[in-house]
């Protein structure tokens, strides 16, 4: 996997026009935008555009809107809030094909450090295709390509992939670089101790994920809904809990291939049961906590349980690397997040690098209050889980290489 790719450090953009993608996905509510941290995460790269004295054009998508104009899903509202972040107008180019006659003229008319945004690059029904022409009308627009948008790095689109293809300099962002040194680094390049954590819902989420680590790691932790498929595939009576017989097979095979590369592969040796899932989610419940090995036939497991906790938090004590992905109960229900609180606490508490592997780990660690005690968090979540399988992102492969 090339990771050593050129940055928006090693150009200077002065008088360039640049085009820059950024990952603007941002929850909106009523036309206002409900969380900025999107916004405020793309400000270093494009200040650093600025002050190089490059013309800026920023692109981004939004939502669904699968190649038609939606004025619900229009960037307006990203261009107000970041005029208001960057204390300079960020131009608004309403234009339904994005790169139409507005767009064209908004950019000719640009002074260098001017910005302007381009309306959601998912207007065009290429977009999600890498289809040639929007590609083109893309690169027309630019003499220097800049991809930040860690989200969609892994698809192949013509705002990130198409138009870095069209032009000679294509470099990553801030945000980019620092996935890359982070969570590419950890996982090719860690420092040992390396213990990784998942967790979350469903094994066939994170086949080839349990499969990458296992190799790379010392030792893998495994909670949430789908340590009961691991538990199951022990020979451990599960109960009513969250389980997929169609993988118990591969579940055996990943406890033999750790046996066999001499790795630790943690399961929950205690679990936090109740009679059934919480409803509504945060709803108060009955629980109690039983060793994993005596889960009740109409009882489900929904949390690691005390000992567990404790288990997976010493784990962490020793590691000089830690990532962790997917939740290790239903955190959303206050009595139900004890295990991943535990494990975020131990994350907190630790001098290691830790890296949060974007999704519901990170919903989870910023809803406690941990995110700043984090070495990284990552911004996307399909992105991360591929870049911890292993797999080379088509949006970081088409910057240029060092």
């Amino acid at each position: 996997m090339g990771l050593n790719k050129k940055s928006v450090d090693d150009i200077n953009v002065k008088g360039l026009r640049v085009l820059c993608r950024c990952d603007f996905n941002v929850p909106l509510k009523d036309g206002v935008i409900t969380d900025t941290n999107r916004l405020t995460a793309a400000l270093p790269t494009i200040k650093k555009l600025i002050a190089d004295g490059g013309k800026v054009i920023l692109c981004s998508h939004l939502g669904k809107p699968k190649g038609e104009p939606k004025p619900e899903l229009s960037l307006a509202p990203v261009a107000a809030k970041l005029t208001e972040l960057l204390g300079q107008e960020v131009k608004f180019a309403a234009d339904n094909e994005v790169v139409g006659s507005h767009a064209r003229a908004a950019v000719e008319a640009m002074k260098d450090g001017d910005v302007v945004l381009l309306e959601n690059t998912r207007y065009r029904k290429e977009e999600t295709k890498n289809g040639e022409e929007f590609s083109k009308d893309l690169a027309s627009l630019c003499d220097v390509f800049v991809n930040d948008a860690f989200g969609t790095a892994h698809r192949a689109h013509c705002s990130n992939v198409g138009v870095a293809k069209l032009k000679d300099v294509a470099v990553v962002g801030y945000l980019m670089q620092k996935e890359i040194n982070f969570l590419g680094n950890a996982v090719e390049n860690p420092e040992r101790p390396f213990v990784a954590i998942l967790g979350g819902a469903k094994v066939a989420d994170k086949l080839n994920v349990i499969s990458n680590l296992l190799e790379k790691c010392d030792t893998l932790i495994i909670g949430g809904g789908m340590a009961y498929t691991f538990l199951k595939a022990k020979g451990c009576e599960v109960g009513t809990s969250l389980v997929d017989d169609t993988k118990l097979d591969y579940c055996k095979e990943m406890i033999e291939k750790a046996g066999k590369l001499g790795k630790k592969l943690l399961l929950p040796v205690d679990t936090t049961i109740a009679a059934a899932f919480p409803s509504p989610i945060d709803a108060p419940i009955e629980t109690e906590v039983v060793a994993s090995d005596a889960i009740p036939a109409d009882k489900m497991g929904l949390d690691i349980g005390t000992k567990t906790a404790e288990l997976y938090a010493d784990a962490v004590k020793s590691a000089k690397t830690v990532v962790w992905n997917g939740p290790m109960g239903v955190f959303e229900n206050p009595i139900l997040a004890k295990g991943t609180l535990a494990v975020a606490q131990a994350l907190a508490d630790t001098d290691a690098t830790t890296i949060i592997g974007g999704g519901d780990s990170a919903a989870a660690v910023n809803q406690m209050g941990f995110g700043d005690k984090m070495s990284h968090i990552s911004t996307g979540g399909g992105a991360s889980l591929e870049f911890l399988e292993g797999k080379e992102l088509p949006g970081v492969a088409a910057a240029n290489d060092k």
